[in-house]
């Protein structure tokens, strides 16, 4: 099974956390749409090419993901939609997400995407407080991530909402009526990301000339505890470092991705993957137009040492509820790479941030906050040169 992955670069304000590629000039959508279909088409046949077992080749996700994908019209979501199924093999019933925002998601719209293939929406909360909202340059307020939760409801029952924690600012106390706000419309998934400040974004700017607080480590630590356990008390799966699902409601999309499944990724900046090969488009509209216009795929790629695929096997594997197998690691990477595992793992073990249960390696309760850095400490660095 693969996924297709669909990147629409564009927003209408620009968030001052955000590092992903998207255009705030909504000139080009038009153009870009044609686009994107044609990409669609053009790559109709990696996955036949690519892998001789048929259940390879049946698409079992589409993900419309950004930018800010509800800033298309149906029409033109619906367009892409039947491109895939025109020219891909895709399962019955396939999840198919688009990532929307709540200022996206007037009443009439949502009954409008209810009729579509659409299945699963994901929509960018971030925070019900007007503050928080304001500082991050949100583009809806408060009012309106609660009118489209209480409409979106009434319709979609896959709803996957997006929430920021270790905002400058936020107590323990606001973070947990945040959490709690969400949980009283019944949804079934929550994301939830610590807010980073990433280089050359206007959250970094706004830090270093003192008009905000950095964020600070400590504090997302505690909301990150507050957060699984008021989420497992609700029968939330804590299947990925920043994913809560209830059973049934894991996001198949992500899944895929951390369990090294393959998948296309259309549109400016969109990754791909095909277990081997590592690809991306080139991150400038401009230049991806153009190129789609002149029948070349504007896509780099890259492929992936064994190192990078036990390193990112480790990464991903230690993220998840799944964990990172000993003997998936001997039989795939060999007896060096698990020698290696066992000896830099023991610091981890020791600190009681990590454990082993029937030959699964997983993050402790206190060492999941720090999956990310201990994972790194894992990684087998420039051994095959």
């Amino acid at each position: 099974m693969s996924g297709i992955y669909i990147h629409i670069p564009f927003c209408k304000q620009a968030c001052h956390y955000c590092d992903f590629h998207f255009s705030t000039s909504m000139k080009k959508k038009d153009e870009m749409v044609l686009a994107l279909a044609k990409e669609i088409r053009m790559r109709k046949n990696e996955f036949a090419l690519l892998n001789s077992a048929q259940s390879d080749n049946q698409i079992e996700t589409i993900y419309f993901g950004g930018g800010t994908p509800s800033v298309l019209s149906n029409e033109e979501i619906n367009f892409l939609i039947a491109e895939v199924y025109k020219n891909y093999n895709v399962i019955e019933n396939p999840e198919i997400t688009l990532e929307a925002n709540p200022d996206d998601l007037s009443s009439e719209r949502i009954l409008e995407l209810s009729k579509s293939p659409i299945n699963r929406l994901s929509i960018g909360i971030q925070s019900f407080y007007e503050d928080d909202l304001k500082m991050m340059n949100r583009a809806h307020n408060s009012a309106e991530a609660i009118n489209c939760l209480k409409e979106a409801t009434k319709y979609f029952d896959n709803i996957s909402l997006d929430l920021i924690y270790g905002i400058p600012g936020m107590s323990d106390e606001m973070w947990k009526q945040n959490i709690e706000t969400a949980l009283s419309f019944g949804i079934p998934h929550i994301s939830s990301y610590a807010l980073t400040v990433e280089p050359k974004t206007a959250l970094r700017k706004l830090i270093d000339t003192g008009k905000i607080a950095e964020p600070q480590d400590e504090v997302a630590s505690n909301h990150f505890m507050i957060l699984v356990e008021t989420l497992q008390q609700n029968g939330f799966i804590h299947y990925e470092l920043s994913n809560f699902g209830k059973e049934n409601y894991f996001s198949k999309n992500n899944s895929a991705y951390w369990l090294g499944k393959k998948y296309i990724g259309i549109g400016p900046s969109a990754h791909s993957y095909d277990g081997e090969k590592r690809g991306w488009n080139i991150a400038n509209n401009s230049l991806y137009l153009k190129s789609i216009q002149e029948n070349i795929l504007p896509i780099e790629t890259e492929t992936l040492s064994k190192s990078d695929r036990y390193n990112e096997y480790i990464m991903t594997g230690l993220r998840t509820i799944w964990g990172v197998s000993l003997d998936r690691i001997e039989k795939e990477f060999g007896l060096d790479y698990l020698d290696y595992l066992k000896k830099q793992v023991q610091k981890f073990l020791n600190d009681d941030l990590v454990f082993i249960e029937s030959n699964i390696l997983k993050p402790t309760p206190k060492g999941k906050f720090l999956t990310d850095g201990i994972a790194s400490d894992l990684f087998y660095l420039n051994l095959e040169e």
